[in-house]
């Protein structure tokens, strides 16, 4: 962050710079422009067969030197604007690392197999954001299979959420009601509020479609009251401020244009989980979380090396340091070994001793093989 905010510092004196020599030569080049013009008026007012006295040949000559004169100073603050630009460039240098190479591993991507489950990736990264045309370039470069690509379920999705940042509900109302169990099962509230959206929709129009918002709430509310039953008396009170306008009523926050950024976030997040897929692509949390670990990892590396330890990371698959990735990427608990200090793998699970406590296969096998008998008192994480 310390890095991000001295560029940044550097950025603002560009920008501050910038703004002052355009101004001034904005300034300047209009007054010379104008100084020009009124000059050639004068010529063209003149006799055909007019010569130039003394007094004009002299101001044409003052108006040539202050051109050339104008012109040397712009060309001067662009060489000092261009000297700025420069250190920040420097600046950038100093304050990042351009070498990423000493905290990756080449042998990830070396195989057959990961580059065709990365193919994989960056295909579904392509089909989950529209890009219908570059991914099946990419599956049909890569020769990946049609059922690996995974494109149906995201094409569908797509022309969905294109249509409702369009503000037109039908399609996602349909796929809504097509899928009624299911998201009942998973206790989600889209159908109601895609309904409710279309239900606003009908009161903004004011009086004239009063009954037809009466009929839209008896046919499609009822089924939501037992659920949602204070939200809907809500949505009726506003047909007493419909006459003078719901937007000075206190009903005037259900006319938000928020409400429209929430149903587009809880379609593609209900959706995507009756789908079994996740709301953000793998491809796009693991470049997020890379971004976030990579200032962490660079400081560890250079510090290993100094004191000449580098080789302990070396052919691991665990990181030298905790780094937090932020709530929103947490998605299971991870236990730690209260005595190892490690967490626990595949091959190294949590086991629950006799007295609750719970500690790693590791450790467990370490106090086993000692020939003392030992007492633990360790907190359970």
């Amino acid at each position: 962050m310390d890095a991000c905010n001295a560029v940044e510092e550097e950025v603002d004196k560009i920008l501050q710079k910038f703004t002052g020599i355009k101004d001034h030569a904005d300034r300047v080049l209009s007054d010379i422009t104008n100084h020009v013009q009124s000059l050639k008026e004068e010529m063209d007012n003149s006799p055909p067969d007019h010569e130039l006295t003394a007094a004009q040949v002299l101001i044409m000559r003052e108006a040539l030197s202050k051109v050339r004169e104008t012109v040397q100073r712009l060309a001067g603050d662009h060489r000092d604007i261009h000297t700025t630009i420069c250190k920040l460039g420097r600046a950038i240098d100093r304050n990042f690392d351009s070498d990423f190479s000493s905290v990756s591993r080449e042998d990830v991507f070396s195989g057959p197999e990961q580059v065709q489950l990365l193919n994989q990736v960056v295909c579904q990264h392509f089909y989950r954001h529209g890009m219908l045309d570059i991914a099946d370039e990419l599956a049909r470069e890569a020769g990946l299979k049609s059922e690996e690509g995974h494109k149906e379920p995201f094409t569908e999705l797509n022309n969905i959420l294109d249509s409702l940042k369009q503000r037109d509900l039908a399609p996602a109302l349909a796929w809504a009601s097509a899928h009624r169990e299911s998201l009942e099962a998973q206790n989600s509230s889209l159908e109601f509020k895609l309904h409710r959206l279309q239900f606003i929709g009908l009161i903004q129009e004011g009086a004239a479609r009063q009954n037809e918002a009466i009929q839209y709430a008896r046919t499609h509310f009822s089924q939501f009251v037992r659920r949602h039953e204070k939200e809907i008396q809500n949505l009726m009170g506003m047909f007493l401020y419909l006459p003078h306008g719901v937007n000075k009523s206190p009903y005037n926050h259900l006319l938000d244009p928020n409400l429209w950024s929430e149903i587009y976030d809880v379609f593609t997040r209900d959706a995507c989980s009756l789908l079994g897929l996740s709301v953000d692509s793998p491809l796009s949390v693991c470049i997020n979380a890379g971004c976030t670990a990579l200032p962490a990892l660079l400081k560890i590396k250079h510090l290993m090396q100094q004191r000449q330890v580098a080789g302990i990371w070396n052919g691991k698959d665990e990181l030298p340091i905790e780094i937090d990735l932020g709530q929103e990427n947490r998605y299971h608990s991870v236990f730690a070994c209260p005595i190892l200090r490690h967490p626990s793998s595949d091959s190294n699970p949590p086991m629950r001793l006799v007295c609750g406590h719970v500690i790693s296969r590791d450790a467990l096998n370490k106090l086993v093989s000692s020939n003392k008998q030992v007492s633990i008192y360790v907190q359970s994480p």
